[in-house]
């Protein structure tokens, strides 16, 4: 203790201890929470690419559907 004072010196140890555990546990945290955003962001852009897949497949499917038509009903009213 840097000077004395009224408190406890036990109480004044166990509260200094705790506040350097809160202190020491800080980065630990804070990484962990860096971790934790990193992998929500990349589970997002992970979904937000096969939701675009979905989409895109869907429009060639239409597509593809679209060009068969014209094709059969160009090939039937052909003359023979």
């Amino acid at each position: 203790m840097a000077f004395p004072t009224a408190v406890n010196d036990q109480i004044t140890d166990a509260v200094t201890q705790s506040n350097v555990k809160v202190l020491g546990d800080a980065p630990a945290q804070a990484m962990s929470s860096l971790y934790q955003a990193t992998a929500q962001a990349m589970a997002n852009a992970a979904q937000n690419a096969v939701t675009q897949q979905q989409a895109t497949d869907s429009l060639r499917e239409v597509l593809t559907t679209r060009c068969v038509m014209a094709l059969t009903t160009a090939a039937i009213r052909m003359p023979k």
